[in-house]
């Protein structure tokens, strides 16, 4: 993707992984900002049902909101430049750093299992870290990752990928998924928060628009 010297300085994309260990948050910059993200948002609601002319609609939850994007890889500009890890390994790490968010952490796998041949554990599905997709001052979603698909398109010599490009699907964690003394509760709220105080600009902006309707019929 070109750059251009005078254009304005743009945000990267990210995802970031928040440990509850105390450790720093580790962040996954997105190469290049995709050019398109698709969103949906599926209301949680009840009555109002067909046949039900009395029941009125009620909110259950937050909507749930599906986010998908594609992120490519790239390591020709680093080849060209002689880059050692590009040399290498191509893409391999930043590859292996996106696919990590599906699987647990090997180590934790190994302590487990231990455990359980020691009798000390019973076998439970292990914790995901809190995952975060990162667009903009604007947009901190505590999500999880729901699907992963690579398309490897080109290698060097030794087959390490030189590009590739990923398919993200994510869906958002609302306060409805998360408990209230979380850190991703408290970051859904701000999220939530934030569309709420820009709908109060839009509202300001669209104030003199005429749409029809009398305000009688209110």
């Amino acid at each position: 993707m070109p750059t251009y010297p005078r254009g304005p300085r743009l945000l990267k994309g990210a995802i970031v992984i928040v440990n509850d260990v105390g450790l720093a948050p580790q962040t996954i910059a997105l190469q290049y900002n995709p050019e398109t993200v698709k969103r949906s948002l599926q209301p949680q609601t009840a009555g109002g049902d067909e046949g039900q002319r009395s029941q009125m609609v009620r909110y259950v939850s937050a909507p749930v909101e599906t986010i998908e994007l594609e992120v490519f890889l790239d390591a020709i500009d680093a080849l060209e430049g002689n880059n050692a890890a590009a040399l290498n390994t191509g893409i391999y790490p930043q590859l292996s750093l996106l696919e990590t968010l599906v699987y647990p952490a090997s180590l934790q796998v190994q302590q487990n299992d231990q455990l359980l041949a020691m009798g000390m554990l019973e076998l439970m599905p292990l914790a995901a870290p809190l995952t975060l997709f990162v667009w903009g001052p604007h947009r901190v979603i505590p999500v999880r990752l729901t699907s992963l698909s690579v398309s490897e398109e080109m290698f060097d010599p030794n087959l390490n990928p030189i590009q590739a490009t990923l398919s993200l699907s994510m869906r958002a964690l609302s306060y409805s998924d998360l408990a209230p003394n979380t850190k991703g509760y408290h970051l859904f709220m701000a999220y939530q928060q934030t569309k709420e105080a820009l709908a109060s600009q839009g509202r300001s902006t669209g104030q003199n628009t005429q749409i029809g309707i009398n305000s009688n019929q209110l």
